[in-house]
C-alpha cells in the first residue's frame, strides 16, 4: 500500500505526456478529420531533378509555376495520367523516344487502407492488390504513384500483365474506357509566390515533389476500380528554361 502515492503522481504523468506523445508521431486524434485516401509514404532511391538547370530569375520562377499549372489542368483533362505525361514529354523534348514506363517497387507494396476499400467498394473478403511505381521517361522520374486496384473488375489478361511486367496501369486498362474522377489535387511548389535569394541569379533549387493528385478510376458505368494517390517531381520541368 506505501507504493500508491508513488505511483499516482507516475499514472498522472503518463497521461498528460501520451496526447502530446500522439501529436509528435502524427497519429488521428479524437474528433480530427480524416483525409478518403491517406498518402502514404514514397521512399525512393531515383533522383527526379531535372537534367538541365534553370536560372533562379522571377522569369523562370514564373515560367516554371505557369507550366506546372499548365501539367495540372492537362492532368485533370485526361482520364490517363500516363498518356498525358507521354504527350507532355513529347512537346517538351524529354526522353528520345518520349515514352513512358514504369518502375514497380515491390518492395513497399502493402495492403490498401480501409478508407481506400471504402472508395473502391470493397469488403474484407475483396481482393484489392496495391502497385507501387515510377513513372519514367528515358532517365527522368516524372511521377511516383500508389495504385490501389480491384483485380476482379479488369480481365484475366490485364491481371496477368499487370503481375508480370512493368507496364503503366492506364496502358494496361486503356481498353475499358475508362473515367478519371480527381478527389484533391495540390500545387505543392509554386516558386513565383516565394521570395528570390539576394545577390546574382545561382540555379533554381527544385524540390522533388512539385505536384500531387488523388483520384479514382470507374468504368464508363460509375464502377470504380482504381483508387490513386500520384506526386509528380521537378523531373516534369527537364527542358531548357525559355528565354
Amino acid at each position: 500500500m506505501f507504493l500508491l502515492p508513488v505511483m499516482l503522481p507516475l499514472v498522472f504523468l503518463v497521461c498528460l505526456l501520451a496526447p502530446a506523445r500522439a501529436l509528435e508521431t502524427g497519429a488521428p486524434q479524437p474528433g480530427s478529420h480524416q483525409p478518403e485516401m491517406p498518402p502514404p509514404a514514397m521512399p525512393s532511391q531515383a533522383m527526379p531533378s531535372p537534367a538541365i538547370v534553370w536560372p533562379d530569375t522571377a522569369a523562370t520562377r514564373r515560367a516554371a509555376q505557369d507550366f506546372i499549372e499548365t501539367l495540372n489542368r492537362a492532368l485533370l483533362a485526361q482520364p490517363s495520367a500516363t498518356l498525358t505525361l507521354e504527350r507532355w514529354c513529347g512537346a517538351h523534348g524529354i526522353g528520345d523516344p518520349a515514352l513512358v514506363r514504369a518502375e514497380r517497387e515491390r518492395a513497399g507494396e502493402d495492403l490498401a487502407p480501409e478508407e481506400v476499400r471504402a472508395l473502391l467498394g470493397a469488403d474484407a473478403q475483396t481482393p484489392v492488390r496495391h502497385r507501387r511505381v515510377r513513372l519514367t521517361c528515358g532517365a527522368i522520374v516524372l511521377s511516383e504513384a500508389d495504385n490501389y486496384y480491384r483485380p476482379d473488375r479488369l480481365t484475366a489478361e490485364m491481371n496477368a500483365i499487370l503481375d508480370a511486367t512493368d507496364t503503366p496501369f492506364g496502358k494496361v486498362v486503356r481498353p475499358l474506357d475508362f473515367r478519371r474522377r480527381t478527389l484533391e489535387t495540390r500545387l505543392l511548389w509554386q516558386p513565383a509566390d516565394e521570395p528570390r535569394p539576394s545577390g546574382a541569379a545561382g540555379p533554381l533549387v527544385m524540390p522533388r515533389f512539385v505536384l500531387a493528385h488523388r483520384a479514382v478510376l470507374s468504368l464508363p458505368d460509375g464502377t470504380p476500380f482504381s483508387a490513386l494517390i500520384e506526386r509528380y517531381t521537378s523531373g516534369v520541368l527537364s527542358f531548357p528554361a525559355p528565354k
